[in-house]
């Protein structure tokens, strides 16, 4: 996490701000400065004034944690700052660390999401000022990010500021990328979505579906103040325009080559900015080059996917020759072994042609160059899967490395209830995902699926995601996919567990050794759930049985409970806690021969005490041995 934001620093000139910052160095793994006269641990040293130190490494970071007011900070950052789009996310914390600050490049920069992920780790309030966090919206200048959209042209301060002013609608004309941004927007969003020429079916279906602007609640009567482009087609925008328009240009294109041997890079780059200046296509929509496995080595498109930074893929001639081309040539299949390069390889990448091929050559050789479009975008980066363990369902109980990355995903997939327990967590343009409680196959799938094409996913469970969670699953998925155990980047985030929820309602029942035993022969033969509840009560462990009981499933904890009278007294005690720490939070003392008369659900942990587990007042003890004569731990 935080790879956004590296390499990062954090300022502070004395010795009380310096120690709000030092956990930082290590959970964010930034770069403390402090003046000479400041000594604190893991933190580096500057001379002179702190206006000059940070002319000097202004250039070097990507953010600014400072620890400042706010009124020394704008005359520090102010000679530094060039354009929103490149300057660094500047943060601000209080004296006290009571409040973090989104101070300058909330949007491009960063500033925002940073701010929710330093308030985390300080157990701070975020201050962050802008409209559309205020609205619940996406930022418009950041809207296509997690999906490695390319800004165009455009008027983007007036387009933003329509987007926040009471009752304005903006007109959104989607023909390439991806329409999900739009299915997660609030009800009363600001979006007007218009179907532009081309646009599938299926993704006008879903961009249909996502209406219920402002427009739908309040009549069609309003006229768009703005419009937002996101395309592949190239448009001339006048920024002195009554309304003012953006474009963002999902990367969808994937451009196929053939050239002869030795064809320059000038070339190859003339030929494919002409092909898109004819076309209208906008070279930034680029999604990668393609071509035939013989020009794998090619000086040319590799110097020019490496300028243009966009990959360079290659097929070999056994699939090209079996795609369907408009021009295929007999010269091409005597050379090469394929009657198309350019042409097929650029429908093997995007699948449907929108430009057939162009030839253009110099001295330097020949290039032939054609376009397809795909449905789905290039996003260009690592996926990575966070699975996450909520803990019992309250915030202040999660773990701060859990929160940063629900906050950091771009998407939060789980079950519908514990997703609305961590609302609190979700920032504006992310996506959520929730799935019925017997779904757990489908999140796993869908998971993979987007964090496969380049997202990051947070899969979220209560209790500790690796304890009966969704982690298991998510990773048995994977290695049966094949997966390379790189990509897509996993990380697991461990919460406090149902049974260590329980237990901590209870006392201390899990001193000494204990088993868990899931009641659902869902998943598990019901033969290996006795087999297990024998051994385990045999044995005298503390047992914690999860899914107990359900409206349609009773008689496996039935039967538990006389498997576990087979082994221990009636008068064993026994803890009945049902959704600890949450509102409706219930716990039950009890033994073991009245056990079945407590009210049991899924939502409900017991935890049977072994022959050693007593009852004092409203709290289980298990004893570890510490006051025993002959303890020998």
């Amino acid at each position: 996490m935080m790879s956004d934001f590296f390499p990062l620093a954090a300022i502070a000139t004395t010795p009380s701000s310096a120690q709000l910052l030092v956990p930082l160095t290590e959970s964010m793994q930034l770069t403390l400065w402090v003046p000479v006269t400041v000594s604190v641990p893991n933190s580096q040293v500057y001379k002179g004034s702190l206006s000059g130190h940070l002319k000097l490494i202004w250039s070097q970071y990507r953010g600014f944690i400072f620890a400042l007011s706010t009124g020394a900070v704008v005359r520090l950052i102010a000679p530094l700052l060039e354009d929103k789009s490149l300057d660094p996310a500047i943060v601000v914390i209080d004296a006290l660390g009571q409040y973090v600050i989104s101070f300058c490049s909330g949007h491009q920069g960063g500033a925002d999401l940073l701010t929710r992920l330093v308030a985390i780790e300080l157990n701070a309030t975020p201050i962050i000022t802008g409209a559309s966090t205020s609205l619940n919206l996406p930022a418009i200048d950041i809207l296509g990010k997690p999906w490695g959209w390319q800004k165009g042209t455009g008027d983007w301060t007036r387009v933003s500021a329509a987007m926040a002013a009471p009752g304005e609608t903006l007109e959104v004309v989607q023909d390439a990328g991806s329409p999900l941004w739009q299915q997660h927007l609030p009800l009363d969003h600001p979006f007007v979505f218009q179907e532009a020429e081309g646009r599938s079916q299926e993704s006008a279906g879903r961009s249909q579906q996502a209406a219920g602007s402002r427009q739908q609640a309040e009549g069609s009567r309003l006229e768009p103040q703005a419009r937002v482009w996101i395309s592949a087609t190239l448009r001339s925008l006048v920024t002195s325009s009554k309304i003012p328009e953006v474009q963002w240009h999902p990367r969808v294109l994937w451009v196929g080559i053939g050239c002869s041997r030795g064809t320059s890079k000038k070339l190859i780059q003339q030929a494919v900015e002409e092909t898109c200046q004819r076309y209208n296509l906008a070279t930034a929509a680029i999604a990668g080059l393609v071509s035939l496995n013989i020009k794998a080595d090619e000086e040319g498109i590799i110097e020019f996917s490496e300028s243009f930074k966009v990959p360079f893929l290659t097929y070999p001639a056994e699939l090209l020759k079996d795609i369907a081309v408009p021009n295929p040539s007999s010269v091409v299949l005597k050379e090469v072994g394929t009657p198309s390069v350019a042409e097929a390889a650029a429908i093997v990448a995007g699948g449907t042609l929108i430009v057939p091929k162009q030839i253009f050559q110099d001295e330097t050789g020949q290039v032939t160059v054609a376009i397809a479009q795909a449905e789905r975008e290039y996003i260009g980066k690592q996926g990575a899967l966070y699975l996450v363990g909520t803990g019992p369902g309250r915030l202040e109980q999660m773990t701060s490395a859990a929160k940063r990355a629900v906050i950091e995903a771009d998407v939060l997939i789980g079950y519908s209830l514990y997703l609305d327990l961590i609302e609190a967590l979700k920032r504006p343009g992310q996506i959520r995902e929730s799935y019925p409680i017997t779904q757990e196959r489908e999140r796993a799938s869908r998971a993979i699926e987007l964090a496969q094409w380049g997202l990051t996913v947070a899969v979220v469970s209560s209790g500790d995601c690796g304890i009966y969670g969704m982690a298991g699953l998510v990773l048995e998925s994977l290695q049966q996919g094949g997966w390379d155990g790189q990509s897509p980047r996993v990380e697991v985030f461990p919460g406090i567990s149902a049974l260590q929820s329980a237990a901590a309602r209870l006392g201390a029942p899990l001193m000494h050794d204990f088993s868990a035993v899931s009641l659902s022969d869902l998943l598990t033969p019901w033969p290996v759930i006795e087999k297990r509840l024998e051994a385990v009560a045999a044995a005298d462990f503390v047992i914690a049985l999860y899914n107990p009981r359900s409206q349609n499933r009773h008689q496996p904890l039935q039967r538990a409970w006389e498997i576990l009278l087979k082994y221990r007294e009636k008068n064993t005690p026994v803890g009945i806690v049902k959704a600890a720490y949450r509102l409706e939070e219930e716990v039950i003392l009890t033994t073991l021969g009245e056990m079945l008369d407590a009210p049991i659900d899924m939502l409900t942990t017991v935890i049977i005490g072994n022959q050693s587990t007593s009852r004092h007042h409203q709290w289980l003890i298990t004893p570890r041995g510490y006051l025993q004569k002959n303890d020998s731990v």
